[in-house]
């Protein structure tokens, strides 16, 4: 079948490796356009298109896919389906309806829930147990097309948004490959969305690093996980901001939410409801992430110190 895969980060490589390993024909990848990275800002290729590219698979970087552009390359691939992997451009219907059995979708997350940008850091952050991988016939709504397959997986504890992102990207590339199978042996079925039980998120920016010690120690464990690694939780000690890495929900405590109340090789804080919690790998501006432990060593943090 010849196929064009749509998509950009290190998310959606295995699913175009998979493709390539399924013997499908690849007649082209989209993605992103090369952006600056880094303090040099050096442009830098997306991950997808180094994989493209090492595969001698023709690479595509539309700017937009409405000027006419697209469609132009399309007629000239000739694709049966376009696979849609965080690609991170919105298809307009033209293109959707392009090919014959149209373009399908892998999202990380159980649809209807956490539908558009960031569900993998939203579902650790919102504290879920589970989440998974859904393949979709894509419409024109914002990932609300027919679910094809699902496929489930608990979140660990203390697993971070970094440790499910690769487990999630594997799985992906199976429920691509299952769904493949199904449209090539024409037993695709299809489950319309239940719209009422949909929920959306939306994409996450350094706005979101503060930690509130107002919130319950699960709570801020929960968001420390979600932003790890990026942009990655933040908190503001003596006028100095530290990155945080990694925590362990605490015991029970009767100080103010913000309260130091252990600093001599731990650092435990007090929460919201009595609650408390454990700084375990900390990142003090301008220096490199260490153990809560390491920093201790070498500054005194007084008990009853307020943290921000």
């Amino acid at each position: 079948m010849r196929i064009v895969f749509m998509g950009t980060p290190d998310f959606a490589v295995p699913c175009l490796e998979k493709l390539v390993e399924m013997g499908e024909d690849v007649v082209g990848v989209f993605t992103q356009t090369d952006k600056p990275v880094g303090r040099k800002q050096i442009l830098t290729p997306s991950e997808v298109k180094v994989c493209a590219t090492e595969r001698g698979i023709p690479v595509f970087q539309p700017k937009t896919l409405r000027n006419g552009e697209a469609l132009e390359i399309l007629n000239k691939l000739k694709p049966d389906l376009i696979v849609v992997t965080a690609y991170g451009k919105i298809l307009p219907e033209e293109i959707i309806n392009f090919p014959e059995h149209g373009c399908i979708n892998i999202h990380a997350s159980l649809l209807p829930k956490y539908r558009g940008a960031a569900p993998i850091q939203w579902s650790i952050i919102n504290g879920e147990t589970v989440t998974g991988v859904t393949s979709m016939q894509m419409d024109v709504g914002l990932d609300t097309g027919d679910i094809i397959l699902q496929s489930e997986t608990e979140i660990g504890g203390n697993e971070t948004a970094g440790e499910l992102f690769d487990r999630l990207k594997v799985i992906g590339a199976d429920v691509l490959e299952k769904t493949v199978n199904l449209i090539k042996n024409g037993e695709l079925k299809r489950i319309k969305q239940d719209n009422e039980k949909a929920t959306y998120v939306t994409q996450l920016d350094k706005s979101f690093s503060p930690v509130d010690f107002n919130k319950t120690a699960t709570e801020i464990h929960n968001k420390v996980r979600g932003l790890n690694p990026w942009p990655a939780a933040s908190f503001l000690l003596e006028n100095t901001r530290f990155k945080l890495w990694e925590t362990r929900v605490g015991g029970k405590t009767d100080k103010a939410p913000g309260t130091v109340i252990e600093s001599n090789s731990r650092l435990i804080v007090a929460c919201s409801n009595g609650t408390s919690i454990e700084l375990l790998t900390v990142q003090p501006e301008g220096k490199k992430r260490m153990s809560v432990s390491d920093y201790l060593r070498g500054h005194k943090i007084s008990k009853g110190t307020i943290m921000g």
